[in-house]
């Protein structure tokens, strides 16, 4: 007689279970027991305690994230939206483009190499189990001091993790960044995003529906590595008193991955797939009980059919174990053989291991024992609420007052010239390619643009040109000063940046790296970047399709700075069209696109020269911003512009600084009226870019932005071997060049 585990569980009320262990709050545990109606299994308990983490529930953020689905209406291009694995737009032409943008920032600190590898394998699957083919990533990165010796452990541990299983899938990398700040010491940012693109009938979603269709799951052999890896490990504050929030990271093969991507994607094409989930944080816990509750709400699995790479394994760690390259189908039973057979085709372990079945509950059972009994939503989506109270931080006032504004400047031309080659060998503003060569960026040949250009570009139709771009864009400076505007503003930058390349900005995903949501300041900071970027969305009219909350992100009371990460994906009809920040032309004029104010707090300038952050950022308008992006569009469409570059950190010598050395020509610039040379160079204003025009298109193009309102004016030239400031100083190329390329490579090569 087998014994009933679940019945067990409701006789013997009274003994004790390891929640605390594995991250439960006593109210929470015994919200398990309330809905259960008594307490529950071992194995149940490892799974409300993974799906239950702050990481997989978003227990703390729930209540503000639903301003973007309230505040920001989806835009005709919108075919899914939040809620699914990831978002999906209309970008015509028949096709569709899914995207998304997580994290595995925890992981990554652990273990540099694997944390960061699994990351884009996570992110991959996620746009598998969309229908999808993936076509590219991108990699947003925050690490600590460029100059701390951990930093020199965890930066090159993670660039090869995201590059050796990229460059193994045979995926471009085309995009993200690369931020230095001592705040990242203790908990570095490792960002990933993935792009894929299908056919508008090919979307697939995650639920499990149709009685007595099979539950497969097929992929690599489950194991121990990972266990709560993500879910727990992304949950609570670093603590190396706590071994405990510290289990074994996820352990990845990107072979494995290439055979699920083609194998996944045949049993597409032969309509095999009712429905499906990739298998990441929270594994198969995360797995079972979302297609259940997202379908008819009843399915029966046995645990004893799960292939294990250790024989060793309780069912609570299968469960709990994140082991990476695995996913899971709902197949209608006569379409089962065939399925099998694909993955048998491509070296593809594949095992029925349940069947949906007509009534509401997640079964699951154990050597004949049934060991979980629930309600799937209870599980997956009547997690905990948390309405964390918070407030603006006492000290928030005095940081805005210590205004940059005031900050000493360069007394004399030689200073400036001192300043402008300080600022572009700065770790932040430094050439970033000792990192992107490690990426193949061009795999695949449909990659346009890439690092270290404004956007990312792919194209996604050969015979048209029709093409996407995305760009990720956050400046946690900005966000440390004001979140509300930190959070426009990487919006703002990101939006800016797709346009800038000539495409048309579509729609946005983002990840909001925090701290502590138990600390009212760190709660005020995410409330106010949410508030800013859900009403920046709807001021731009790009909906939010999906993302990804990172909390925890602090080593004891020291938080990292607020870090709302943006990312704009963007449309362009023909790729041949498209906009390079090269200037590559000897007598191109070079035109600057909107208003330089003193802008100076968050600067690169501020940071670079003083080591200063206060004040306030720079101003947002984001009125200017969708008409400049419309400048900047329909001058690339219609062949007015050679070049365009927009004007973020370091500013205008910066952007110029990069397009000179891009394209191997110099420039002069001239110091408008009105204008100083400091705040002409440095300033940070937003709403800004620089273009180069053809002399036979300045006519054309100024009268356009004339007759938009966009102000608009002639600073320069392209020219000569050099970056002239009349009247200030002259910096050679070959100068500028060493100065900048040569300092990430001096650190970390």
């Amino acid at each position: 007689m087998t014994l009933d585990t679940v019945k067990h569980a409701a006789e013997t009320p009274d003994v004790k279970l390891p929640w605390a262990e594995l991250g439960l709050k006593e109210d929470e545990y015994e919200r398990v027991r309330e809905i259960l109606g008594r307490r529950p299994t071992g194995a149940e308990l490892a799974m409300y305690s993974v799906m239950w983490s702050e990481h997989c529930s978003y227990k703390s953020s729930k209540v503000h994230l639903r301003q973007f689905g309230e505040k920001v209406p989806e835009n005709d291009a919108m075919l899914v939206g939040i809620g699914e694995n990831a978002g999906v737009v209309d970008v015509g032409q028949g096709y569709a483009v899914t995207f998304k943008v997580e994290s595995h920032n925890h992981p990554s600190y652990v273990e540099p190499y694997q944390g960061a590898a699994t990351g884009v394998g996570g992110i991959v699957r996620d746009i598998i189990a969309m229908g999808a083919r993936p076509v590219a990533v991108v990699d947003p990165l925050r690490m600590g001091d460029a100059h701390h010796p951990d930093t020199k452990r965890v930066l090159p541990g993670v660039v090869a993790g995201i590059g050796g299983y990229g460059n193994c899938l045979g995926l471009p990398n085309i995009g993200g960044e690369l931020v230095f700040d001592a705040c990242y010491q203790g908990n570095p940012l490792v960002n990933a995003g993935a792009i894929g693109v299908m056919r508008h009938e090919d979307i697939h979603l995650a639920k499990a529906s149709g009685p007595g269709n099979k539950v497969i799951l097929y992929g690599a052999r489950t194991g121990g590595d990972g266990i709560g890896g993500a879910s727990i490990l992304a949950s609570e504050t670093f603590d190396d008193s706590k071994p405990s929030k510290r289990p074994a990271v996820q352990v990845g093969d990107p072979f494995q991955e290439k055979l699920l991507i083609e194998c996944t994607l045949e049993a597409f094409a032969e309509k095999l797939v009712v429905g499906i989930q990739d298998l990441g944080a929270a594994g198969l816990s995360c797995a079972t009980s979302e297609l259940a509750s997202n379908g008819s709400g009843g399915m029966r699995v046995e645990l004893d059919d799960v292939p294990l790479r250790d024989s060793t394994l309780t069912p609570e760690e299968i469960l709990m174990s994140e082991s990476q390259e695995r996913m899971c189908a709902v197949v209608e039973p006569d379409k089962v053989g065939r399925f099998l057979e694909i993955c048998e085709k491509w070296d593809v372990i594949a095992t029925v291991v349940g069947e949906v079945t007509d009534g509401d509950r997640l079964e699951i059972f154990w050597h004949g024992e049934k060991i979980v009994d629930v309600d799937p939503r209870t599980v997956a989506h009547d997690g905990p609420v948390y309405e964390r109270p918070y407030a603006r931080p006492q000290w928030q006032d005095a940081l805005q007052a210590d205004d940059a504004n005031k900050l000493a400047r360069p007394a004399n031309a030689d200073e400036l010239r001192e300043q402008v080659l300080k600022l572009v060998a700065a770790p932040n503003q430094a050439a970033k390619s000792w990192v992107t060569d490690q990426y193949d960026r061009f795999v695949q040949g449909n990659t346009v643009l890439a690092q270290p250009e404004d956007s990312g570009m792919i194209r996604i139709n050969e015979e048209t040109g029709l093409g996407v771009a995305i760009a990720t864009d956050g400046n946690g400076r900005y966000a440390k000063l004001d979140p509300y505007k930190g959070a426009q503003l990487a919006l703002a930058e990101s939006y800016r940046n797709v346009a800038a390349s000539g495409a048309k900005p579509l729609a946005v995903s983002d990840c909001l790296n925090f701290g502590s949501p138990e600390d009212p300041d760190v709660m005020w900071q995410f409330a106010e970047a949410v508030r800013g970027l859900a009403d920046g969305c709807l001021e731009l009219g790009t909906p939010v399709t999906g993302g990804n909350v990172s909390l925890y992100n602090q080593t004891g009371e020291a938080a990292i700075h607020p870090t709302p990460v943006v990312a704009v994906l963007g449309v362009i009809d023909d790729v041949a069209r498209r906009t390079p920040i090269a200037f590559r032309e000897e007598g191109q004029l070079l035109y600057l696109l909107g208003e330089t104010r003193e802008e100076f707090g968050g600067s690169a300038w501020s940071q670079v020269v003083h080591g200063h952050l206060g004040g306030l950022p720079p101003e947002v308008d984001l009125a200017r911003e969708k008409l400049l992006a419309e400048i900047l569009i329909s001058a690339s469409r219609d062949g007015m512009i050679d070049a365009a570059h927009d004007l973020s950190d370091g500013g205008l010598v910066q952007a110029v600084t990069e397009s000179c050395l891009r394209g191997g020509q110099g420039a002069r610039l001239i110091v408008p009226d009105g204008l100083d040379a400091f705040t002409f160079l440095f300033s940070e204003s937003a709403g800004r870019a620089v273009v180069a025009v053809p002399r036979s298109e300045e006519l054309r193009f100024t009268d356009m932005c004339g007759a938009r309102g966009l102000p608009v004016t002639r600073v320069g030239v392209v020219d000569g071997d050099a970056v002239e400031v009349q009247g200030e100083f002259t910096l050679p190329l070959s100068e500028l060049r060493e100065a900048h390329e040569g300092t990430i490579p001096g650190l970390f090569a």
